[in-house]
């Protein structure tokens, strides 16, 4: 049987609060600049999956929790930079909240997970 394409119930996140908006599985490429003790980095990945909220990516670097990062999530409409604060990391996923975003943005997200 197929997963679904969205969480059609709402969900508990790993830290346990209810998401605010439906996720998506979601793969496109994403770039995440940040500047850890050593200076400026920037680390090239793929999303996982995507909400109005936030998303999660392989990302091949070494973040830390609450970081605030910069990323340039690549959307068939269009390039959309923006701040999110990193909410946890592994060694094969690393999970942000945007800040900041538009309604627009988040719209483009939804409507792009979507079409998927």
């Amino acid at each position: 049987m197929p997963m679904p394409h969205a969480e059609t119930q709402p969900a508990l996140h790993q830290s346990g609060p209810i998401r605010q908006y439906p996720r998506f599985v979601f793969s496109v490429p994403v770039t995440v600049r940040h500047w850890p003790p050593r200076g400026f980095r920037t680390a090239r990945g793929m999303t996982l999956d995507i909400s109005e909220g936030g998303m999660a990516a392989i990302v091949p670097d070494t973040l830390s929790v609450g970081e605030i990062v910069e990323i340039d999530l690549t959307l068939p409409v269009g390039l959309i930079n923006t701040l999110a604060t990193v909410k946890y990391n592994s060694a094969n996923r690393s999970g942000f909240e945007f800040v900041g975003l538009s309604s627009q943005e988040r719209q483009q997200i939804t409507l792009a997970a979507k079409e998927c």
